[in-house]
């Protein structure tokens, strides 16, 4: 491998700020801003949005591909279909 040429990899703290979750993770990403933890200074990154807080990874999401298309219209429809017309 050349020299020189590779990012540094260390380890990162990335912080969510929706879940006020902290994660210590490998990164080679670049950052300025250090904090505080566990009594070592550590790089300081923020998120938006991570698997603490997303609604897909913490169940809160709605899955209608369990239903099905057909039981969604019957549900939404059922009752035009089963009405006789006079």
């Amino acid at each position: 491998m050349k020299a020189g040429i590779h990012p540094d990899y260390r380890t990162v703290v990335f912080h969510d700020l929706s879940a006020d979750a902290y994660f210590k993770v490998g990164s080679t990403i670049k950052t300025d801003r250090t904090i505080e933890l566990d009594g070592e200074s550590w790089p300081y990154v923020t998120l938006d949005i991570s698997s603490a807080s997303h609604p897909y990874y913490t169940g809160k999401q709605k899955e209608f591909s369990k239903e099905g298309s057909t039981a969604r219209f019957q549900q939404r429809f059922g009752r035009f279909l089963g009405a006789k017309k006079s």
